[in-house]
């Protein structure tokens, strides 16, 4: 708790319990911040963060309020300052690795905070939470807002953590949540089209994605997937490409894919490195890479880097593999881009058969829906679809929205997403893969403006144990 006049220069000694930008997440005894978002201005919901509870409201024009009212030129500005007196805590007390891209983002942060944990303490701010040491802490976005962001830097420090490791969405960038970071490392996993419902253009996208470069410290190094196209076109300095053509700066080849671990070579600043890595899958190749350049610019050395990358733990709700005693195997991701099922799928060809469990969001890149089903038809033995957050529309005609002119006898509808899951638990035969994609390890099911507790991990471990 502080006091308002300890925040912000004013006459006021109120007692400020919270810090909140959303009305809708007002607490009684928080200060109401309104700034400017891309959709609508703050402003206009005074009102109602005074009727929940806010004891004091700062904003960037005059007006006459119930409570206390102070009006600065900044509000952006006032925000980023008064969360760091608020939490004792600046983003300057930190290094920072910054990972953006369309698919990888949570795997390649992951990877990079266990590997530099290491050496350095480190923490991981991403879709799976805050994690710090032991300790897991759930958040809201893959990128917080700016108050919640500096709550979590709050506790990084208190677990005397030194670098954070952030995934960073472009709804995040869009909205400058970071834009109070100055980031050591940034990385580019890859710039695939993806969120069009918001950003109109994959060039609106990929610029915006590229708003992370310039975030990035003048003597920062900034490491991209030079094997793809959206990523090649960025043009800054200190700049480090990698990937399997040879005119990257960091070159991967002799790639081979085995039953637990896919072993690949590595040549780097003049020396080749032998790899084995437990994360499956080619895409997968591509974040260790990205991960082993992240890492190394903190100084730590190539040899312990490889030493250590075998023994890396899985990524929460990222190629998580299940055995059944049955003899088949689940296989638990957030699949659900184009490029992300297509590079899934395309991995588990050593399985009998394919049986994929999926829906598509409501509200989200209708025209996308058609061309996943093209994937899931091409790749899948067979398809169970089912609802995948869909908000205020149907699930079953979202399911016909992938399913487009198809006439192959190979798929199901079930409304349920437990009962899809169970449904294809019935139909799998030794041999078989389980692919349950989309959700990851998501807590929760979006219908209509609710988020209802649901967990395809925790419908999984139930029937893997029934």
């Amino acid at each position: 708790m502080k006091k308002l006049n300890q925040l912000v220069e004013c006459n006021y000694d109120v007692d400020i319990l919270g810090i909140a930008t959303d009305s809708r997440s007002v607490k009684p005894g928080d200060l109401f911040i309104a700034v400017h978002g891309f959709y609508v201005d703050h402003y206009d919901f005074i009102d109602d963060a005074i009727k929940k509870g806010a004891v004091a409201v700062i904003a960037d024009r005059e007006g006459d309020f119930s409570v206390p009212y102070i009006v600065v030129s900044d509000v952006d500005h006032a925000l980023v300052s008064i969360c760091e007196k608020f939490y004792d805590v600046s983003s300057k007390d930190f290094s920072f690795i910054g990972i953006t891209g369309t698919d990888g983002k949570t795997t390649t942060a992951t990877i990079t905070r266990n590997l530099l944990n290491l050496y350095i303490p480190t923490a991981y701010i991403g879709t799976n939470g805050l994690f710090c040491g032991d300790d897991i802490y759930p958040i809201g976005n893959t990128t917080p807002s700016v108050e919640e962001l500096y709550r979590l830097f709050s506790v990084v420090k208190k677990h005397k953590c030194k670098v954070i490791v952030m995934e960073v969405s472009s709804e995040a960038l869009l909205h400058h949540r970071v834009d109070s970071i100055s980031f050591d490392v940034v990385g580019y996993t890859n710039i695939t089209e993806d969120h069009l419902n918001v950003h109109k253009t994959i060039e609106n996208y990929r610029n915006c994605k590229f708003r992370l470069a310039s975030l990035c410290k003048s003597d920062g190094m900034i490491v991209v997937n030079g094997d793809d196209e959206n990523c090649q076109l960025l043009t800054v300095n200190r700049k480090v490409t990698f990937g399997v053509n040879n005119d990257n700066d960091c070159v991967v080849s002799e790639i081979k894919e085995c039953k637990d671990n896919v072993n690949f070579a590595l040549a780097y600043h003049g020396c080749n490195y032998s790899i084995t890595s437990p994360f499956l899958g080619i895409y997968n190749v591509y974040n260790v890479a990205l991960s082993f350049l992240l890492v190394s610019s903190f100084s730590v050395p190539y040899e312990k880097i490889v030493h250590d990358i075998p023994s890396l733990p899985s990524v929460l709700g990222r190629r998580e593999v299940f055995h059944d005693s049955r003899g088949f195997d689940v296989l638990l991701d957030y699949a659900h881009t184009e490029n992300g099922i297509l590079n899934l799928l395309r991995s588990l060809s050593n399985y009998s058969r394919i049986i994929v469990v999926t829906g598509a969001a409501g509200g989200r890149e209708m025209e996308k829906r058609p061309r996943i089903g093209n994937i899931l038809f091409r790749y899948a033995d067979f398809i169970v679809f089912t609802m995948d957050d869909p908000r205020y529309e149907d699930p079953s005609e979202i399911a016909s929205d992938m399913i487009g002119n198809h006439k192959e006898k190979k798929y199901t509808f079930i409304r349920s997403r437990q009962d899809a899951i169970s449904y294809a638990f019935q139909y799998a035969k030794k041999g078989d893969v389980v692919a349950v994609i989309g959700k990851g390890r998501d807590n929760y099911m979006a219908i209509l403006d609710q988020r209802l507790p649901y967990s395809d991990y925790a419908e999984i471990m139930k029937l893997l144990i029934e």
